[in-house]
C-alpha cells in the first residue's frame, strides 16, 4: 500500500512536482517505512551528494522493502564514502571536452549542450554528480557563443540536450534554443536525454510536444529506465503523446549490481520497453565515478549476462553492451576478449 503522502495527484503541475521533491533523508526514511539504523550513512551520503526523489516516482517503491529496485538506484548509502581504486570525480575526463560554457564535444559530429544543471532525480550511480555545473549553465545572452561554435563546424550534424536533465528547464526556453538550433543548416538531428518523463510524467505537456515537433529537425529522446517496475500506466501515457508526435523513442540503462544484473529483470525491461514505443539502445556499464563502486558488476558477468539476453529475447530487444572511455571517438562495444 502506498503512504497517503505519496499519493500522486494528478492535478499537480511537473513544476509542482519539480518543488515538492523529497529532499531529506529523514523524510525518505519515514515516507517509505525504511529501518533507521541506515538514516545517519544516508546522512553523510547526502553531503556529497544531495538527495532528490521525485513524489511520483516513490510511489512505485514497495515500503519498507530495502532491496526494492527502485529505492536501491536512490538510496543514499555509507558505501558512497569508501574510495576504490580507479574510481575518480570525472571518470569520461570530460573537463578536456568542455570548449565553451554550457558543451561538450566529445565525439566528431555531435555535442552536448547542458541545458540545465539540475535533474529531477539524484540517481546514486551518477556519472556527473561531481560536474561543475556553477561553470557550465549559460543563460538566453550566454548561449550565443555555443550556438557560434556549433554552426563555425559542418562536421556537426547532431545537438544532444543533456545536464542536469534538459526537460528541467522551463518550455519558453527550451523552444528558443530549439528554434537556434533548427536555424544552422548542417545540424539534422536533436536529441533529449532526459528521465523527466519517467520521473515526472506530467512534464510531457502541450507546450513540451510543441517544441519537440514543431522545426525541421528530427527529434529523438533517449529515455533512462533500469529496471521494468519503472514503468506505470501514467509514464506509459506520456510515452505515447511523445510518440504521436513523431518523437523516436530509445532507452538505455546502466547495469547495476542488486537491481537488473538477472536475466529475467532484463527480459522484462526489453518487453516492457517495446510495449512502451521505446527501443532498447543501449546497456552501459557503469563509469567508474567516485561514489559508485558499490554498484559495478565484472565485465565477464556483464558479457555472460548479454550473451544470455541475445538467446532469449530477439534482436532487436537486446541493446547494445558498451562502455564509455575517455578519449574514445564514440561508445565502445563490450566484447568477449575486449
Amino acid at each position: 500500500m502506498i503512504p497517503q503522502t505519496l499519493q500522486v495527484s494528478q492535478l499537480a503541475s511537473w513544476q509542482d512536482e519539480l518543488n515538492n521533491l523529497i529532499r531529506s533523508p529523514e523524510e525518505l526514511f519515514d515516507l517509505l517505512q525504511l529501518p533507521q539504523d541506515g538514516l545517519e550513512q544516508a546522512r553523510l551520503a547526502c553531503k556529497d551528494f544531495p538527495l532528490r526523489v521525485p513524489r511520483p516516482y516513490a510511489s512505485r517503491i514497495q515500503p519498507g522493502n530495502l532491496q526494492d529496485p527502485l529505492l536501491q538506484q536512490v538510496l543514499p548509502l555509507g558505501a558512497e564514502l569508501q574510495a576504490a581504486p580507479g574510481y575518480s570525480h570525472d571518470p569520461l575526463e570530460e573537463a578536456d571536452s568542455n570548449p565553451v560554457a554550457g558543451l561538450i564535444h566529445k565525439y566528431k559530429s555531435r555535442v552536448l549542450l547542458i541545458t540545465s544543471p539540475s535533474c529531477a532525480i539524484h540517481c546514486r550511480y551518477c556519472f556527473r554528480r561531481h560536474f561543475p555545473y556553477d561553470e557550465n549553465k549559460p543563460g538566453r545572452s550566454q548561449w550565443q557563443q555555443a550556438l557560434d561554435y556549433i554552426a563555425a563546424d559542418n562536421a556537426i550534424n547532431e545537438v544532444i540536450y543533456s545536464g542536469g536533465d534538459p526537460l528541467s528547464s522551463n518550455d519558453k526556453q527550451l523552444a528558443w534554443l530549439t528554434q537556434q538550433i533548427a536555424a544552422i543548416p548542417h545540424i539534422k538531428r536533436l536529441r533529449i536525454h532526459t528521465r523527466l518523463p519517467i520521473m515526472i510524467p506530467q512534464r510531457i505537456t502541450a507546450d513540451c510536444l510543441r517544441w519537440l515537433s514543431e522545426t525541421r529537425l528530427q527529434t529523438i529522446m533517449v529515455l533512462h529506465i533500469n529496471h521494468a517496475q519503472e514503468i506505470d500506466d501514467d509514464v506509459r501515457g506520456a510515452l505515447a503523446k511523445l510518440q504521436q508526435h513523431g518523437v523516436t523513442l530509445l532507452n538505455q540503462a546502466v547495469l547495476l549490481k542488486g537491481i537488473n544484473d538477472e536475466l529475467s529483470t532484463q527480459v522484462a525491461l526489453s518487453e516492457s520497453l517495446f510495449a512502451s514505443g521505446v527501443l532498447p539502445y543501449y546497456l552501459h556499464l557503469l563509469d567508474k565515478v567516485e561514489g559508485a563502486a558499490h554498484f559495478d558488476i565484472r565485465r565477464d558477468q556483464a558479457l555472460k549476462l548479454h550473451k544470455a539476453m541475445q538467446a532469449q529475447l530477439p534482436g532487436f530487444l537486446v541493446p547494445k553492451l558498451v562502455q564509455e572511455v575517455a578519449g574514445a571517438p564514440s561508445k565502445v562495444m563490450v566484447e568477449a576478449g575486449g
